[in-house]
């Protein structure tokens, strides 16, 4: 198995060496959370594009799971933990949580000083499938979850919404500080409760298990792992 892996790398090298940009050619099928292809990736993308002319990109983003295998991606980015798949996973950092809650809400409700405060303050619920029961408030603490329940009669399955929701004055919510940097800095949102965050989240480049990666989608993951760099914590 250790022989295997060390033929999938050098493999993976070799893919990197291409002399002429310009005879890189194909399409490329690739999914990541909305955030990132609109903050992170679109914005560089016309580099790339324009190093690598040859390149045609199916570009996929929404909060849905997609099928790597099934549904023909050459590879996705996740943020979250991963459940085992038989798929590769190439870590790329991890991003840092916050609680979050707008002027409105917080003169409406006040500001939650406790854990316990919680039962009478409104969480905005977030799940990806509808229908499943909310855990509540995460708190990260000594290398374990637990949840906290909490009030909140709203959930929804999409991330924009999900800030749109908190930006409405509908809730708390438990976001990667990434996404809320602005709205931060702009004082739309507030920071409550920072010493209860939730956990980390990873964030992962997933890819098929299989030798012999086309050049295309090796040069492309290792520009996609650069650009997160910037992305993670």
């Amino acid at each position: 198995e250790r022989a295997r892996d060390l033929l999938a790398n050098l493999d993976e090298l070799d893919g990197l060496f291409v002399q002429d940009p310009a005879s890189v050619s194909g399409r490329l099928r690739v999914d990541m959370p909305v955030g990132v292809a609109k903050n992170q990736v679109i914005p560089r993308l016309p580099a790339f594009l324009q190093q690598y002319p040859g390149i045609e990109i199916e570009l996929s983003s929404s909060d849905r799971l997609v099928d790597v295998v099934r549904e023909g991606f050459d590879c996705v980015v996740r943020v979250g933990q991963l459940k085992e798949s038989g798929l590769v996973a190439r870590p790329l950092g991890k991003l840092t949580q916050v609680n979050c809650a707008s002027p409105d809400y917080l003169a409406r409700f006040g500001y939650p000083q406790t854990l316990e405060d919680l039962a009478t303050h409104a969480l905005v619920h977030y799940a990806a499938n509808l229908g499943a029961r909310p855990q509540g408030f995460e708190v990260w603490s000594d290398n374990e979850t637990r949840w906290v329940k909490t009030g909140g009669v709203l959930t929804v399955n999409s991330t924009e919404t999900y800030h749109a929701a908190c930006l409405a004055g509908l809730g708390i919510i438990q976001v990667p500080r990434i996404g809320v940097t602005e709205a931060l800095r702009s004082g739309a949102l507030i920071e409550v409760l920072p010493q209860y965050r939730g956990a980390p989240m990873p964030v992962s480049l997933i890819y098929p298990h299989r030798r012999n990666l086309s050049r295309r989608v090796h040069l492309f993951m290792e520009w996609l792992s650069g650009v997160m760099k910037s992305y993670v914590d």
